[in-house]
C-alpha cells in the first residue's frame, strides 16, 4: 500500500513540475520600431524665374470714321481688317505663398514677364485693298495675379490657377514693298494700350530638393476686345482728317518652364 501511495505522489510531483516548466516566462523581445515616412510640405513663401513661349491671336476691325484728305474725297471707312498671330519668347519671374492642408495646397502668386510677341497681316479692308497697308502687333510685357488650388502626392504637385492678367500692346500700320516688307519711313499710324483681362492655367510641379522645385505651366489669357486709338504720322497725313480707332480682339496663350525656391518649411514626418 505504501508503495502505491509513493508511486502516485511521484507521478503528481512530475505533473506539477511539467506544468510549471510550461508556464515559464517567454524571452523578452522589443516591439518593431515605427516606420517613419518623410512627407514634403509645400507651405511657405517662394520666388522663382520662368521662360518659354507665347502666342496671341489678334483680329482688327476699323470703327466707322470718315477719311478726308487732299488726295482722297470724303469716304466712310469701316469693317474688318483681318487677323494675325503674334508669337515669340517670354521670360520673367514670380513670387508667391502656399499653405498645405492634408494633401491639398492653396496659394497666391504674382508674375511679371518680358515678352517679344510679334505678328502682322495685310489689311483685308475693302478701302485699303491693293494699297499694301499692313497691320502689325507687338506685346512687350505680361503680368498675372492669381490664386491656386492644387493636390499633392508628397513632392509632386498638380494645380490649377485663375485670376487677373495684364498686357502691354503696341500697334502700327505701315506701307509694304512689292516683296511684303516694310517700306522704309512709311509707318502710317501708331497706337498702344495696357489691357486687363482674365487668366486660367494648369501646371505640374516637382520638388527635387527640400527647397527647389521645377514646374511646367500653361496659361490662357482672356483679353477681350478694346478700342485702340490709331494716330497717323503728321509727316504723311493731316492727323485731324484721318485719325481713328480700331476694335482689336485678342487672347494670349503661354507655356513656361519655371524654377522656384521655397523658403524654410521643414519636411513633415508621417507615421
Amino acid at each position: 500500500m505504501n508503495k502505491l501511495v509513493l508511486a502516485v505522489s511521484a507521478l503528481a510531483v512530475s505533473a506539477v513540475s511539467a506544468s510549471a516548466a510550461d508556464l515559464a516566462a517567454r524571452p523578452y523581445t522589443k516591439a518593431p520600431p515605427l516606420v517613419v515616412v518623410a512627407a514634403y510640405d509645400w507651405s511657405g513663401f517662394y520666388i522663382g524665374a520662368n521662360g518659354g513661349g507665347a502666342w496671341s491671336r489678334k483680329c482688327w476691325d476699323i470703327n466707322p470714321f470718315t477719311i478726308n484728305t487732299f488726295f482722297v474725297p470724303p469716304t466712310n471707312v469701316s469693317g474688318s481688317e483681318g487677323c494675325h498671330t503674334a508669337s515669340g519668347a517670354t521670360a520673367g519671374g514670380q513670387i508667391g505663398y502656399r499653405w498645405q492642408s492634408a494633401s491639398w495646397v492653396f496659394g497666391v502668386e504674382a508674375q511679371g514677364n518680358w515678352a517679344d510677341l510679334r505678328g502682322s497681316n495685310l489689311s483685308q479692308n475693302v478701302f485699303f485693298a491693293g494699297t499694301g497697308i499692313a497691320n502689325r502687333s507687338r506685346i512687350d510685357a505680361i503680368g498675372l495675379f492669381t490664386g491656386q488650388v492644387g493636390y499633392s502626392w508628397n513632392n509632386v504637385l498638380l494645380y490649377v490657377k485663375g485670376g487677373a492678367a495684364v498686357a502691354h500692346d503696341k500697334y502700327d500700320s505701315f506701307l509694304t514693298t512689292a516683296f511684303g516688307g516694310q517700306l522704309p519711313g512709311f509707318v502710317a499710324s501708331r497706337g498702344d494700350e495696357t489691357r486687363w483681362g482674365g487668366v486660367v492655367g494648369v501646371g505640374g510641379e516637382y520638388a527635387f530638393t527640400q527647397n527647389w522645385s521645377l514646374a511646367l505651366e500653361y496659361d490662357h489669357l482672356f483679353m477681350g476686345s478694346r478700342d485702340v486709338a490709331m494716330v497717323y504720322d503728321p509727316a504723311l497725313f493731316v492727323p485731324a482728317l484721318v485719325n481713328h480707332s480700331d476694335r482689336i480682339r485678342q487672347d494670349i496663350d503661354m507655356v513656361t518652364l519655371r524654377l522656384n525656391y521655397r523658403f524654410g518649411g521643414p519636411v513633415i514626418a508621417k507615421y
